[in-house]
């Protein structure tokens, strides 16, 4: 299994001038690169590959400007190997097309695939042309380092993410059975609601923050551009949203190992987030409680632990159907919290009701559990 593992450094004032040396030069590569590779494509259809790339365009580049051969030159084919994937990507997804970088984002990185030294006794790690940099190992790892990459923040902080294989086999998925299941609907009054009537309250951590946010951009906005008390300004909005989001990552990482913890298969709704988002009253909702992440963090998790992950369509009605006889409440509004199932006069909670019929969707789909009764019920609600 591959895992990586994230630690902070700390590079003197020399170490963090070359590490900025090494983000532009990266950067300026992927961007030419990406210039390119746009260019072959408008002219002739087809892009260069990696090798094309790096063996031609990067050459030529080094020779017309000398200051691309201080960095370490592999962290400059690295830069071409991910524009490389990302175009593959780009192309067998359909989603997601390559955007250049800008210097003036505060996020900046660049890859060490090897030649690399960790050393946990010594607190430190020595990467190339860099030197020992001290490092706070906060966890252990064991396995082989593929590659290493050296990250900053907009609030000038310096990490790095070591990838490693353990040489260990994904562990077999549990078997699927009802008892062990559960099913998740995810919303924006509370983050998630299962099939067993839990309900786990949305923090809201963006809009808690927000007015001071909102101070801060402008009191930004107030300062002049490229001026020192603008950059002051700016880092002050940086740290206050780093914080807004350590606390999001902090609660997705908390509640998806809650999840996988206690079930061993967990069923969710496949939602259209982005057409959501198109909804102006509801878009900053959507955007903060980030249901995209959460379940990205849910399924590497599964394969880690051997749990199962079972995705419905999302066009299956499962807050409008009643999760008793199968009618469905064709003229459910998003405004009504309750309803009253006028067949079997049973009162559901909208979102527990949907959290069931998730699960059962989900279970009806593998044939596993009470496959046929389930399918006695959807059968009736479809007649």
């Amino acid at each position: 299994m591959l895992k990586a593992y994230k630690y902070r450094i700390y590079p003197n004032k020399e170490q963090q001038e070359m590490f900025i040396k090494h983000f532009g030069c990266v950067r300026y590569i992927y961007n030419k690169g990406l210039e390119t590779k746009i260019k072959a494509y408008e002219q002739t259809g087809k892009s260069p590959s990696y090798c094309e790339l790096a063996t031609k365009m990067l050459i030529e580049q080094k020779k017309e400007n000398e200051w691309l051969r201080e960095p370490f030159s592999q962290c400059l084919q690295m830069a071409l190997r991910n524009l490389d994937n990302a175009f593959t990507r780009f192309f067998r997804e359909k989603k997601g097309f390559p955007k250049f970088k800008s210097k003036h984002r505060g996020h900046q990185s660049c890859q060490y695939p090897q030649k690399v030294k960790v050393e946990p006794d010594k607190k430190r790690i020595i990467v190339p042309k860099i030197g020992g940099i001290k490092t706070k190992f906060s966890r252990n790892f064991k396995g082989t380092i593929k590659t290493i990459t050296i990250s900053k923040t907009p609030t000038d902080k310096y990490y790095v993410s070591i990838l490693v294989d353990d040489g260990k086999e994904f562990p077999k998925k549990a078997k699927l059975e009802e008892k062990t299941s559960v099913g998740v609907d995810l919303g924006i009054k509370d983050f998630c609601i299962t099939s067993k009537g839990e309900k786990i309250e949305n923090p809201k951590h963006l809009k808690n923050s927000l007015q001071r946010l909102k101070v801060l951009h402008r009191r930004t906005s107030k300062k002049r551009k490229g001026g020192a008390n603008r950059r002051k300004a700016n880092f002050r909005l940086a740290k206050k949203y780093e914080k807004v989001s350590n606390q999001r990552n902090d609660f997705l990482h908390k509640t998806s190992s809650k999840l996988i913890r206690d079930n061993q298969t967990i069923c969710l709704e496949d939602l259209n987030i982005q057409g959501m988002q198109k909804n102006h009253r509801l878009a900053q909702s959507i955007s903060d409680v980030s249901w995209s992440r959460f379940v990205e963090f849910l399924k590497y998790k599964a394969d880690w632990n051997g749990k199962n992950i079972l995705q419905i369509g999302r066009f299956e009605p499962s807050s409008k159907m009643c999760s008793c006889c199968g009618f469905i409440k064709k003229d459910l509004e998003l405004k009504d919290r309750e309803w009253e199932c006028p067949e079997c006069k049973k009162r559901h909670d909208r979102d527990i009701n949907a959290a069931i019929n998730i699960l059962k969707f989900a279970l009806v789909r593998t044939g596993s559990g009470r496959a046929v009764e389930l399918r006695e019920t959807l059968a009736l609600a479809k007649s």
